[in-house]
């Protein structure tokens, strides 16, 4: 997406207010080693689907029946829905990666990608290697396509196992922690306790929740599934096929990329799933669904 957009400049300006720094100057110029830091990276994807919607909008993008994000994105969700204030997420956002930093030393826990088994296979896989640490699977993310996470020795014996198994590949990947598992445990008080200091609406939107696949519109229940979802599987097959029956038969992905429109097309082969990440692509994408080109 062409950094010309004003919107953008305008979404990354806010953003860097609310934290202090400039967010714009970070993600273009890195440091990477700083921009990977979870605290920054999670405000800075916060801004970029943000900045996108924002786009999106001015160009006559139509406001959808639903929405949802994946994990971290189910707070820019909740920002387009106009349940959050933009500025007041991004500092939320910048908390949530400080708790879950600092619940496990890093080093002590990992996440890895298992390619080619089904889920029940994968929880199998877990379950045979666990010997006492923890280790599950936390992203539901296509038919095929999971991720587990856990105590770094159990996720690296997941991933020796898995490819015995029969995966087609098995991955660690290069998080900072091990992210919607058990081993969060310690971030979920102190991210309930910051959430109630977090001015929360009804959402303008619907916006479907990772940790149990259904809309909350009442404050109190957002702030509650938001805490779940800290030590909760992102449960995004069933986040769209929840859409499917819902009647959706378009999805647009707002967002720094298209990896989520490339699994969508897998969860929902039937329906049409375009990702908004520059100029032809936000055009072809307002044409799919009727907006201004």
């Amino acid at each position: 997406m062409a950094a010309d957009y004003v919107d953008i400049e305008r979404t990354f300006a806010e953003a860097s207010e609310a934290l202090g720094f400039d967010l714009w100057q970070l993600v273009q110029n890195g440091p990477e080693d700083s921009l990977n830091k979870t605290t920054n990276t999670q405000p800075a994807m916060l801004a970029a689907g943000v900045a996108v919607w924002r786009v999106w909008q001015s160009r006559g993008g139509p406001l959808p029946d639903y929405m949802a994000g994946h994990s971290l994105g189910e707070y820019t969700a909740l920002v387009c829905a106009r349940a959050i204030e933009f500025k007041e997420a991004v500092q939320l956002v910048a908390d949530r990666g400080r708790f879950m930093q600092e619940a496990v030393p890093i080093g002590e826990g990992a996440m890895a990608a298992i390619i080619g088994l089904d889920d029940d296979a994968v929880r199998q896989v877990c379950e045979q290697v666990a010997a006492g640490d923890v280790v599950a699977p936390v992203n539901f993310n296509a038919p095929g396509q999971v991720v587990v996470a856990g105590a770094t020795a159990a996720v690296e014996r997941v991933v020796d196992q898995a490819k015995s198994a029969g995966a087609r590949r098995a991955v660690l990947l290069p998080v900072s922690g091990p992210f919607h598992s058990a081993l969060m445990h310690p971030a979920v008080g102190r991210m309930a306790e910051r959430l109630r200091e977090t001015d929360i609406r009804n959402p303008k939107i619907p916006v479907i929740h990772n940790s149990h696949v259904e809309t909350e519109t009442d404050p109190t229940a957002i702030r509650n599934v938001l805490v779940q979802q800290i030590e909760s599987p992102v449960r995004w097959v069933e986040t769209i096929q929840k859409m499917i029956t819902l009647g959706v038969d378009r999805i647009v992905e707002c967002g720094p990329g298209k990896v989520l429109a490339g699994l969508n097309k897998r969860i929902a082969r039937d329906a049409r799933s375009l990702a908004v990440s520059d100029t032809d692509s936000l055009a072809a994408a307002l044409s799919a669904v009727g907006g201004d080109t």
